[in-house]
Parts: C-alpha cells; sequence; structure tokens
C-alpha cells in the first residue's frame, strides 16, 4: 500500500499537535503541583503556630501537658478464644459443617467414598448422591483471569471489593483551609476570654479597682460600727478603738483590695502587672473608714 506525502504531512502535524498537546499538559500538571506544595507547606506553618499559642493557652489555664492516652497504633484489646465448650466434640476431631443435601459425623469411620487419594478430606465428592462432583470446581483459564476480586465480609462472601474513590488534594486542602480559619476564630475568641478578669470582667480596670476598694472599705466601716458597740459597753477602750479607726482597719481594708486585686483581678493572659491604682485604693480605704464612724457618730446624735 503507498502512502501519499499528503498522508505523511498529515500524520506528521497530528503527532506534532499530540506532542504540544502533552508538554502543555505536562506544564500545567506541574504548575499544579507546584501550588498544591505551596498550599501544603503554608497550611503546615498556620497548623505549626496554631499549635503554639494552644500550648501557650494550655500553660495559661494550667494545663502542661495533654491528659494521659494509650499509645498509639496499639489495637484494642480483645478477650481471648479459649476454644470450643467441653462438651462440644473438641475431642472427637475435625468438626465437618453439613449443608443442604449433605451429611456429615464428627468421629464417624473413615468414609468410603473415592477421595481425593492423599488421605485427605472427599469434600462435596464424598456426599452420597454426588459422586464425581469434586469439592472445589475449578474456572477455565479464561474466566479465571476475568473472575472480579472479592472481599469477604460479614454480610456474606462473594460481594465485590468496592474501589475506594479517588481523593480530589485541592478539596481536601480548602477542607483544611477551612478547618484552619475556624480555629483561628476559636483561638481569637478564647484569647479574648483569657484577656479578661475573673472579677467582674466586663468593667475596666479602674472601675474595678474602686469597686474592690470600696466594696473592703465598706467591711471595714461594718468592723468599725462593731467596735464602737463594743465600745459602748466597756469590751474596747477609747486609745484602742481611735487606733483601729485611723490606722489598723483601713490598712486591713487597703491590704485586702491590693490582695483581691491581685488574685482575682488579674487575667490569665496578660502582658506585664495589670494596675492596682495604689495611690486610690489607699485614699479610698483611708477615707471610708473614717466617714463610716462619721456617720455613725452623726446618725446616733440625730436619734437623741
Amino acid at each position: 500500500m503507498t502512502v501519499s506525502f499528503e498522508e505523511y504531512a498529515a500524520l506528521a502535524r497530528q503527532l506534532s499537535e499530540q506532542r504540544r498537546a502533552g508538554e502543555q499538559h505536562a506544564a500545567t500538571e506541574a504548575a499544579r503541583r507546584r501550588d498544591l506544595h505551596a498550599a501544603v507547606d503554608y497550611l503546615e506553618q498556620r497548623l505549626t503556630a496554631q499549635g503554639h499559642r494552644l500550648d501557650q493557652l494550655g500553660r495559661a489555664i494550667g494545663i502542661d501537658q495533654p491528659p494521659p492516652g494509650p499509645p498509639p497504633g496499639r489495637p484494642a484489646e480483645t478477650p481471648d478464644w479459649s476454644g470450643p465448650p467441653s462438651g462440644s466434640g473438641a475431642g472427637a476431631g475435625p468438626v465437618t459443617a453439613a449443608g443442604p443435601g449433605l451429611s456429615s459425623a464428627a468421629g464417624s469411620g473413615p468414609s468410603t467414598a473415592p477421595g481425593t487419594g492423599d488421605g485427605g478430606s472427599d469434600g462435596a465428592a464424598g456426599a452420597p448422591g454426588r459422586a464425581g462432583v469434586g469439592a472445589y470446581p475449578e474456572l477455565p483459564a479464561g474466566e479465571a483471569r476475568l473472575a472480579l476480586p472479592t472481599a469477604v465480609s460479614p454480610a456474606g462472601a462473594g460481594v465485590p471489593a468496592q474501589r475506594a474513590a479517588a481523593v480530589d488534594p485541592t478539596v481536601e486542602l480548602e477542607l483544611a483551609r477551612r478547618m484552619a480559619d475556624e480555629a483561628d476564630r476559636h483561638g481569637q475568641q478564647a484569647e479574648l476570654l483569657a484577656q479578661r478578669p475573673a472579677l467582674l470582667p466586663t468593667w475596666s480596670p479602674l472601675a474595678r479597682a474602686v469597686a474592690v476598694y470600696a466594696g473592703c472599705g465598706v467591711a471595714a466601716g461594718v468592723l468599725v460600727l462593731a467596735l464602737v458597740l463594743a465600745s459602748g459597753v466597756g469590751l474596747v477602750d477609747g486609745f484602742t478603738l481611735g487606733a483601729w479607726i485611723c490606722a489598723g482597719l483601713p490598712a486591713v481594708a487597703f491590704f485586702g483590695g491590693y490582695l483581691v486585686l491581685g488574685r482575682w483581678g488579674r487575667p490569665a493572659m496578660v502582658a506585664g502587672t495589670p494596675p492596682r491604682y495604689l495611690p486610690l485604693g489607699f485614699l479610698i480605704c483611708f477615707l471610708v473608714v473614717p466617714m463610716a464612724y462619721c456617720a455613725y457618730l452623726l446618725l446616733v446624735r440625730g436619734l437623741r
């Protein structure tokens, strides 16, 4: 058969187009792989930074290490099979399962049906009425090659194994990126919560300090009233009452407010030491207690 020059030229053009298409496809695939590798590296950096930040949050709330768990890769413990029960004929020899139309007996005499000749079990050929039938019929060579792979499952044997669906790396990376964004959002919320103290978290530091020192001063004022009543019945002398009113109880209220702010007024995560407004606390405590005593005196005189 003679091939003309035009046919050779058309074939050459077709091969050239196929080669260019293959090169273009290879270049596109290489660029896609580079983009995927870059996305994987960026996602790995994000996950590493998130891990470090979670470690910081864990140390801030008092969790240094994760709770102990089973070592990875260890199989689940299952009860060992100790064999058949004592009354199931375990010592009577191998048990042969009998199906429809087949007869079997454990511990019976040797089979008289023609077998394989090697002293093994006769299989289905040893069943009555099934002479000449092999235990495991063999498929022809062509059918054996075309036989589908099968997977043994609890539902039934002979079910064709399901082929695993192809995983698109682009879709998986997009899902991982969305999960990382969600983790960042929850991490930011956790950081905002960690930057709030346990005591009056929605208040400003100044308002919190004023409330704490004022509360401690009011408690000290109640103690002042108790001392005044004790002085009225002769349990406390005038010098002791004046010392507690002018110095003792105001100092106790001031240091009490200072300790409360240091214990419950400090956020779990904060850079440096939060302000405790010592001059303001000193002024409040040393004014509230004498004012409470003065208010008591005015109240007593007014009632008289």
